[in-house]
C-alpha cells in the first residue's frame, strides 16, 4: 500500500524521519531479545508497527515542546529526541540511564527534550498532560503539550476528565490517540460504547481527526497543521491514528488472540515498507538505504553492549528521588 504524497516532504527530511523509524524498530527488537534472555526486568511493550505515528508527529514539535507518553513509550522518547543509549542503560537498570536504572522500561524520562515520562498507569498521561498546559498558560509561553494514549486508555476515567478540562480551559494539547484496535488482549471496538474515539472528543467540544497511522505522510501533515493552530490558540484537538500493534501486549505475549488473516492484512499496511517504498520511487538509492539500516542496527547493538557491561547502581540511589512523607516540601517555610 503506497503512502500519500505530501510536496511539504522533501526526500531528505524523509531520509531523517525514515532514520528514526530504523531507530525505534531496532531499539524494540533489541529490548524484546534483552527481555527473553532475562537481562531486562520488570516488562517490555514494544511499539513495533506504530513508527511513523510517533515519528510524523515529532517531526513537527520544538525541543521545548512537552511530551508525554503511556507503557508503550520507547518509540515516543526516541521520536522526541530522547537519548537510546540512556534508554538502554535504564532498561537494564544501570548506572548512566534515564532514571538512574530505577524506572525501568516504563518509566523513560528526558526532561532536556520536554519528555516528561511514560507512564505504567493506564491513561494517567493525560491528566500529567493537561497539567502541564494549564502550567504553560500560566506562564504565558507559547508551548504545546501532546499526550500520546492507546485506544484503550479511551475508557478509563482520566480521559474524559483531562479533555473535560483541556476544554473548559482551552489549554494547548494534543491528544494523539493511537489505535492499534487491541486493548491489552482485548479488540477494543468489542468494549468501547458510542460511536468512537473522535466522536467521543467531539462530544466535549474538541475537533477531532481520523487518519491513516500507518502513512507517515498523513500523520506529517496532519500533525503540522493542528500543532499550528494549538500554538496559535485553537486550544485542544485530537488525531486518531488507526494502526495495528505486530506484536504482542507485551514481549513474552505470542498475541495468540489475534486473528491470523487480520495480522496479514495489516502487515501488508505496515509503515516501515511503505515509507522504504516512497524513499525508492523518490530518488533514494536502495544502497543508501541498506547503509543506513546497518549504521543504526550497529548503533543499538553498542548500546545493548553498553549496557550488559556498565555498573550497577549504588544501592544508596534506591532512597533518592522518592518522596518521604514528613521531609519539607517547602523548605523555605519551614515545614
Amino acid at each position: 500500500m503506497p503512502v500519500s504524497s505530501n510536496l511539504a516532504n522533501e526526500p531528505a527530511r524523509v531520509v531523517e524521519m525514515f532514520r528514526k523509524m530504523l531507530l525505534i524498530r531496532a531499539f524494540e527488537e533489541a529490548a524484546g531479545e534483552a527481555f527473553h534472555a532475562g537481562h531486562v526486568r520488570g516488562s517490555v511493550h514494544q511499539y513495533i508497527g506504530e513508527e511513523s505515528i510517533a515519528v510524523g508527529v515529532c517531526a513537527n514539535l520544538r525541543d521545548d515542546d512537552y511530551l508525554t507518553s503511556n507503557h508503550r513509550g520507547h518509540g515516543h522518547s526516541i521520536a522526541k529526541g530522547a537519548d537510546p543509549r540512556a534508554m538502554m542503560l535504564e532498561l537494564f537498570g544501570r548506572v548512566g540511564g534515564t532514571s538512574d536504572g530505577k524506572g525501568g522500561s516504563m518509566h523513560i524520562a528526558d526532561f532536556s527534550v520536554g519528555m516528561l515520562g511514560a507512564n505504567g498507569v493506564i491513561a494517567d498521561g493525560c491528566t500529567i498532560s493537561v497539567g502541564a498546559a494549564q502550567a504553560i498558560r500560566l506562564l504565558n509561553q507559547d508551548r504545546i503539550v501532546v499526550n500520546f494514549i492507546g485506544d484503550g486508555g479511551i475508557n478509563r476515567g482520566p480521559f474524559m476528565e483531562a479533555l473535560n478540562w483541556a476544554k473548559v480551559y482551552e489549554l494547548p494539547v494534543l491528544f494523539m490517540c493511537e489505535n492499534n484496535q487491541i486493548a491489552a488482549s482485548t479488540t477494543t471496538r468489542l468494549v468501547t460504547a458510542g460511536e468512537g474515539i473522535a466522536k467521543r472528543a467531539e462530544s466535549f467540544g474538541i475537533p477531532a481527526t481520523t487518519i491513516d497511522g500507518n502513512d507517515l505522510f498523513e500523520v506529517d501533515s496532519t500533525a503540522a497543521r493542528m500543532v499550528a493552530e494549538i500554538r496559535n490558540g485553537s486550544g485542544p484537538q485530537l488525531i486518531q491514528a488507526m494502526t495495528y500493534r505486530l506484536r504482542g501486549h507485551f514481549a513474552h505475549d505470542p498475541a495468540g488472540y489475534r486473528d491470523p488473516e487480520e495480522l496479514e492484512a495489516a502487515l501488508g499496511r505496515e509503515p516501515m515498507a511503505r515509507t522504504e517504498s516512497w524513499l525508492l520511487e523518490n530518488g533514494v538509492g536502495a544502497d543508501e538505504i541498506a547503509a543506513l539500516k546497518a549504521q543504526v542496527d550497529g548503533e543499538i547493538a553498542g548500546y545493548v553492549d553498553e549496557a550488559m557491561n556498565a555498573p550497577w547502581p549504588d544501592g544508596s540511589l534506591a532512597f533518592t528521588d522518592v518522596q518521604d512523607v514528613g521531609a519539607p516540601a517547602f523548605p523555605g517555610e519551614g515545614r
